[in-house]
């Protein structure tokens, strides 16, 4: 959890974690063991380490990108089939038979797979990236912590520098572009850009470094030193595209259809929110049934937001 305005950390948590005590006067044999092979992996620092797909968090960033660079209106919408084809290949909405009328607003607000699908297809992954880049996705944000991870932005360049030893895989289909832009397929960010990503917007493009240290102390004088909140730079986008993005993020949790409308109905506070589920595994036939499915191996769910709506002062990823 940061604060856009001065990229303060207010939250930080990695779960499943570890006792600190267990390290107080030199940890024991056995306990070392079961932490290192622990299937749970609880020495991961997974808020700065751990990469991840965003899922549909991802598509407020897509819907931005389609308006900075003239590939949709705000009304523009189409009736959803509930499926996208590509070269014969189908890639299906979550909802059968799909959602009605779409446009860009209720594409965010239901979180219409469809919408990005032909969106991404026609944008191209290039400039997916370079829209992305920006906003701190696959970048270090320079958080004063060590062994950040920087994750992945892929782009056709990528794609060749990853699989050079494989020239079959080298090269950028269309179908990865299709699953780049509802937040799957090779995307892997760490939730600290996320976060970082979700209060960039809620800045209007302000982009300050996320930090966790305040004050400094000198240990010989114990004079003080606070640390000054500096704009690290702007991301040059228009108001107005912000603005339907985030009417469109309130949807999400104020908006009876809404993906995030129940765990919100009651707040004393509007919130512009975006839900957001990721594959862990492919699945090879059938439907997903995360019941039947063993705990690592279910979608993971994700959610980003801001609060208060009319002048955030905490942007989140969870």
């Amino acid at each position: 959890a940061i604060d856009p305005e001065t990229g303060d950390v207010l939250a930080y948590v990695s779960r499943p974690g570890f006792d600190p005590n267990l390290f107080v006067d030199g940890i024991d044999t056995q306990s070392w063991n079961e932490l290192n092979t622990s299937l749970d992996r609880p020495l991961m620092n997974r808020a700065l380490s751990g990469t991840y797909p965003p899922g549909s968090t991802f598509k407020p960033y897509m819907a931005l990108a389609a308006l900075e660079l003239g590939k949709r209106r705000p009304d523009w919408g189409f009736g959803d089939p509930g499926f996208f084809t590509l070269g014969g290949h189908r890639f299906n909405d979550d909802k059968k038979g799909g959602h009605g009328f779409i446009n860009m607003y209720s594409s965010i607000v239901v979180s219409c797979d469809t919408y990005y699908y032909q969106l991404g297809n026609e944008m191209g992954i290039d400039a997916i990236h370079d829209f992305m880049k920006p906003f701190g996705f696959g970048q270090l944000t320079g958080i004063d912590l060590e062994h950040e991870k920087i994750g992945i932005l892929p782009s056709q360049e990528w794609k060749r520098e990853r699989f050079k030893k494989n020239r079959a895989a080298q090269k950028w289909v269309g179908g990865d572009t299709i699953s780049i832009s509802i937040g799957n397929g090779f995307n892997s960010f760490t939730p600290l850009q996320m976060a970082h990503a979700v209060a960039n917007l809620a800045n209007n493009g302000v982009v300050m470094k996320p930090h966790l240290v305040k004050i400094i102390e000198d240990g010989g004088t114990h004079a003080r030193t606070l640390t000054v909140a500096k704009a690290s730079g702007r991301i040059p986008l228009k108001q107005e595209n912000i603005d339907v993005i985030k009417r469109a993020m309130v949807g999400v949790t104020s908006d009876q259809s809404g993906t995030g409308y129940i765990a919100f109905r009651n707040a004393g506070y509007t919130v512009g929110g975006k839900t957001g589920t990721a594959q862990v595994v492919g699945l090879r036939g059938g439907k997903y049934n995360a019941s039947a499915t063993p705990e690592r191996l279910r979608d993971n769910a994700l959610f980003t937001a801001f609060a208060p709506a009319d002048r955030p002062r905490i942007a989140i990823a969870v």
